[in-house]
């Protein structure tokens, strides 16, 4: 009997498959060779009687450098003037690690404002409370 099964491995929306094997099979997908963005690997498999089966599979690549915008969030109404921060750090230098730049900053978030005011409340609570002079009377 013959052997006719085939996978064929499609990017995108490419009407050409970019690979067919025998399965079972295992490969790399150089994602180098793939510009950064959403895309979707479609696999079309067909079986020994000649039934087709497809599985989608959406993935993102993103192989230039990671970019952080501080100060503008997506579909944010603005007026006048933002101050806006830009950052972008990536993988590229395997053998050194830059130290400026690595690190994008950022405001303290406000419920630890929240719990530093909290904390100094309740210190000075209890201060102005409970600090007798007698309470605080040596043992010698």
């Amino acid at each position: 009997m013959e052997d006719n099964r085939i996978v064929k491995v499609y990017l995108d929306d490419e009407p050409k498959p970019f690979a067919e094997f025998s399965p079972p099979v295992k490969f790399v997908l150089d994602t180098t060779k793939i510009p950064d963005g959403k895309h979707t690997l479609k696999i079309v498999a067909r079986s020994s009687s000649n039934v087709e089966g497809v599985r989608t599979i959406p993935f993102e690549v993103r192989n230039g450098p990671e970019i952080s915008v501080v100060g503008l969030k997506k579909n944010e109404v603005v007026d006048t003037q933002i101050p806006i921060t830009i950052n972008a750090y990536g993988s590229e230098t395997k053998d050194s690690f830059v130290i400026k730049g690595s690190e994008t900053p950022q405001a303290i978030p406000a419920w630890v404002w929240a719990l530093i005011i909290s904390f100094v409340g309740f210190a000075m609570f209890y201060v102005i409370m409970y600090w007798k002079p007698e309470l605080y009377k040596s043992f010698f």
